[in-house]
């Protein structure tokens, strides 16, 4: 048995205690004597189960709980609390709490429900691996063509996945890029791996190379712990880089370095880490020209575009248009609880007739508008916006 536990609890006596019973059964656990240095902890390193109290100098337990709990939608948290009541019970398992234990906390209990609660983690991890086995054979399903270019885009698709290389996807936005990124990652037999999704145009430069390659304690002035990298995270998965024309050359370099290398140097450190992963990218650029005008590293390029597939604009492949429509609103209608069910023709002539710029991405956004504003079980031609082409 190796799982980590982290116990939150400020009355020291009380954490050292629950420290030595959990350890006795064979857990590595740590302690924190606050939700502020809790989260650090958390940050850092993998918890299979966190024990918190309520009460806690600074933030609550709750707020611990709730924040843990946006980073790691699946760990487990179980809240301990000397002041009894409904209405904590029911906050604390609103906000995603496994349990809720009063104190004093009895050794035989606390036990007993730390291995419960890892005996339901495991089965649902095992539950997870047999669904993403399952999706493996059929994710290619949820790319949605009828037309020959998209038939084409599949089929590539289904040939590159296991052939290990890193992609590059050409395609404008709104055309599926990362739809097509994790088809190809889970059917390239890393799917039990993470897939790490990082639009580099929406983080700061000055922040980026920490988020990619992590840092150590120190590195810079608000480095009070040390942070993995996205790259480490991803080890043996699929990092997925949107928006990679946009990189600036001295990260191109790091970026060039570490995938020759298959290793990460962390800002601030000198010791690298080995890294295996699969690196799929995206542009809307033309990065062969940017290249030529050696604006791109030619040999960071290089690396990236080991299988090239370009995913066509919707306005290309506009026999497509109206099965997307059709797969929208049978999305939306469930997700709204809306009794919409088709298309109008005149509706679906000018969808033929629009150029869509925001490609499949605005499609499935005018068709989550005109669901939400339907009052029949048609979507008509006044549920649209007023910027297409007049009937």
């Amino acid at each position: 048995m190796n799982e980590r536990l982290l116990i939150v609890e400020d009355e020291e006596t009380l954490c050292e205690s629950l420290k030595r019973v959990l350890s006795r059964e064979g857990y590595i656990v740590d302690i924190s004597y606050s939700a502020e240095s809790a989260l650090d902890l958390f940050e850092q390193r993998f918890y299979d189960l966190i024990i918190t109290d309520i009460i806690l100098p600074g933030n609550t337990g709750i707020e611990l709980l709730k924040s843990v709990k946006e980073k790691v939608p699946e760990q487990i948290v179980i809240i301990t609390t000397a002041y009894a009541s409904l209405e904590t019970a029911v906050e604390a398992l609103r906000a995603g709490a496994y349990d809720y234990v009063v104190k004093p906390v009895m050794h035989e209990e606390i036990k007993q429900i730390v291995k419960n609660a890892l005996t339901q983690a495991a089965l649902q991890e095992e539950n997870l691996r047999l669904r993403r086995h399952i999706e493996r054979h059929y994710d290619l399903s949820m790319i949605i063509g009828e037309s020959a270019v998209m038939r084409t885009v599949i089929g590539e698709v289904r040939n590159i996945s296991g052939s290990g290389k890193n992609v590059l996807l050409n395609g404008e936005i709104g055309t599926g890029r990362e739809l097509i990124a994790r088809a190809i990652h889970l059917n390239s037999g890393r799917d039990g791996k993470p897939f790490i999704p990082v639009n580099l145009f929406t983080i700061p430069e000055e922040l980026l190379e920490a988020r990619l390659f992590g840092y150590v304690k120190g590195a810079f002035k608000d480095a009070l712990t040390s942070r993995k990298g996205l790259f480490e995270e991803a080890d043996g998965g699929t990092l997925y880089l949107r928006d990679i024309g946009f990189l600036s050359g001295s990260l191109q370099a790091k970026l060039f370095r570490a995938l020759e290398d298959h290793e990460t140097v962390p800002v601030g450190g000198k010791q690298g880490i080995k890294v295996d992963m699969r690196i799929v990218s995206a542009t809307s650029h033309d990065i062969a020209s940017a290249v030529a005008k050696e604006e791109f590293r030619k040999d960071l390029y290089g690396l990236l575009n080991g299988i090239s597939l370009r995913l066509p604009p919707l306005r290309e492949r506009k026999e497509d248009i109206e099965p997307l429509a059709r797969h929208f609103i049978r999305k939306y209608s469930q997700d709204l609880c809306k009794p919409v069910k088709e298309l109008e023709g005149e509706a679906l002539d000018l969808f033929l007739r629009y150029d869509w710029p925001g490609n499949v991405r605005e499609l499935q956004n005018i068709i989550e508008r005109a669901v939400l504003i339907s009052d029949t079980d048609i979507i008509r031609v006044n549920h649209l916006p007023q910027f297409f082409p007049p009937a």
